[in-house]
């Protein structure tokens, strides 16, 4: 009985690795105390690696293929044990299975915001976030940098690895490159052709090659953002005139809707009022808003004079919106005088 277990426990005539599910990028073959027989077989499927360590130094490398273990196949290990080509003796030797399909959507981002000089805004705190995929090209290195003894290696193990690294390669790359943040927000297909140029020297160090890179969104700190949409906005919104004209003509149509608005404030101008005297009113104040300001008056000056001639305005259309209402004045002439009025005001 002992010696059918000694033999049982002894050798391994076939080596093959089935991945047990996604995400494991490494796995040492289950050897235990068995030895390898020798001219044994080899399986590597697609996708696949396996590396023979002997006494802790990588020996022989196997891609896909079906291989027979022998010192013609097996040349480094043959010279680390010092066989001779007549030797056919079981041997030990750690068998490491890798994976090398893509892994793909990979989430990166930062947990904290990194912060930036940028030429807008000063310094600032960025956040950003993506995607991208990879795989396993180099087994020894993968081996020798990254995965070492471990029985098994899984893509999660090294999330946090390369995740640091993205980080850190964009935080160079924002130094180096000075690209602001609008024009990196505005053109993220470019930032991140970019940073995987950055990043693909880095993963081959470790085996790897890195396939895809995606850069999903680059924003700002909440209080910052705020800011930005205001910038945005006075861009959108250009001059005071305009600004005001523009408030002007959005509010009539609001005003009108609701009771006690522009039509309460022309039924307020009384029955008594004939249509001469109205109309003389509306455009006097029509001439007050149209008149210039000073040569000689200062910017604020200027501004606060804008901001009183529109009210005028805005009292008059007031008064003429009502008359549209009591059928005296006709929405045409209505429309026209506003025309009017509202281009004193650019």
């Amino acid at each position: 009985m002992a010696l059918m277990d000694f033999i049982k426990k002894q050798f391994i005539d076939v080596i093959q690795w089935t991945e047990d599910g996604d995400g494991i990028l490494g796995a040492r073959y289950p050897m235990q105390d068995f030895e390898i027989q020798y001219g044994a077989q080899l399986t590597v499927r697609e996708s696949q690696f396996a590396v023979f360590v002997n006494e802790g130094r990588v020996a022989d490398v196997f891609g896909p293929g079906l291989y027979k273990l022998t010192t013609r196949t097996l040349p480094v290990l043959t010279y680390l044990k010092n066989w001779d080509k007549l030797f056919e003796s079981p041997f030990k030797s750690d068998v490491y299975f890798f994976s090398a399909r893509l892994q793909l959507d990979r989430k990166w981002g930062t947990s904290n915001p990194i912060t930036i000089r940028d030429k807008d805004f000063g310094m600032v705190r960025m956040r950003a976030f993506g995607i991208y995929s990879y795989r396993l090209t180099d087994a020894k290195k993968f081996y020798s940098e990254i995965s070492g003894t471990q029985e098994q290696y899984t893509v999660e193990d090294l999330d946090g690895q390369l995740r640091n690294l993205v980080i850190a390669s964009m935080t160079d790359l924002f130094g180096e490159a000075g690209v602001p943040f609008i024009d990196m927000a505005a053109n993220q297909d470019e930032f991140g052709r970019t940073l995987k140029g950055k990043l693909e020297p880095l993963f081959d160090r470790y085996g790897l090659a890195l396939d895809s890179f995606v850069v999903q969104n680059v924003s700002l700190p909440e209080e910052l953002q705020k800011v930005l949409d205001t910038r945005i906005g006075m861009n959108i919104i250009g001059d005071l005139g305009r600004y005001t004209q523009y408030q002007v003509a959005s509010s009539i149509p609001i005003a009108a809707q609701n009771e006690g608005g522009v039509a309460g404030i022309g039924a307020g101008l009384g029955a008594g009022l004939g249509i001469g005297q109205t109309m003389t009113t509306a455009m006097g104040q029509a001439m007050q808003a149209g008149a210039a300001v000073p040569a000689a008056a200062t910017p604020a000056s200027a501004a606060a004079a804008s901001a009183a001639n529109a009210d005028e305005v805005m009292a008059t259309l007031e008064k003429l919106h009502a008359l549209v209402g009591k059928g005296i004045v006709s929405q045409a002439e209505f429309d026209a005088k506003k025309a009017e009025l509202l281009g004193k005001l650019v």
